[in-house]
Parts: structure tokens; C-alpha cells; sequence
């Protein structure tokens, strides 16, 4: 994989992480609102936003997986922290909306 190449990726990874942990956060705001209807749909638009996520990554750790290695760069790294801390933020958030939907009962 080239660098430019790498570079996409890394891009996609911070891209669509941010618009997960963005959806997410929308998601426990609508659920303090008691608007469940909302966080529902932003909760499966955070899990939409990691899919493609994953999207990425998993291109590049196929070539991995064959041989291919790929550019390391600082971009890469923060791709790669920035989904891990989405996908738990996430998987928090939904937590959190499941409680104000507990609470609410």
C-alpha cells in the first residue's frame, strides 16, 4: 500500500470514528430528552459510522495478514486511536441511553 494510500485510510478511520462518537453523544442527548426515537436512530447512525470504519481498516489488515506490510505513519496511528476510543464511546453510549430507558419506565 502506498503512502497515499495509508494516508486515505487513516483519514476514513478518523472520519467515521468522529461521526460515531458524534452520533453517540447526540444519542444520550435525546435519551436524557426522553426523545428514545432519536437516540435510537443515532445510535444505529454510530454504529453505521463505525461499520464503515471498519470498512477501512479491514483492507489494510488483509494485506497485512498476506505479506503486504503497510507505511506506518503518526496519521495511521491516531486513525487507529481514534476508532478504538469511538467504538468505546459507543459502546457506552448505548449503556447510557439503555439506563435513561430504564429509568423512564
Amino acid at each position: 500500500m502506498s503512502q497515499e494510500a495509508s494516508l486515505e485510510v487513516a483519514m476514513q478511520l478518523i472520519m467515521y470514528g468522529g461521526e460515531a462518537k458524534s452520533c453517540a453523544i447526540e444519542a444520550m442527548a435525546a435519551a436524557k430528552k426522553r426523545d428514545f426515537q432519536v437516540a435510537t436512530e443515532r445510535m444505529a447512525a454510530a454504529r453505521a459510522a463505525l461499520l464503515e470504519a471498519h470498512h477501512a481498516q479491514a483492507g489494510v489488515l488483509a494485506q497485512e495478514a498476506q505479506g503486504i506490510e503497510q507505511p506506518l505513519s503518526l496519521f495511521m496511528i491516531h486513525g487507529q486511536d481514534h476508532l478504538m476510543t469511538s467504538i468505546a464511546f459507543v459502546d457506552l453510549a448505548k449503556e447510557i441511553v439503555d439506563l435513561h430507558k430504564k429509568f423512564d419506565e
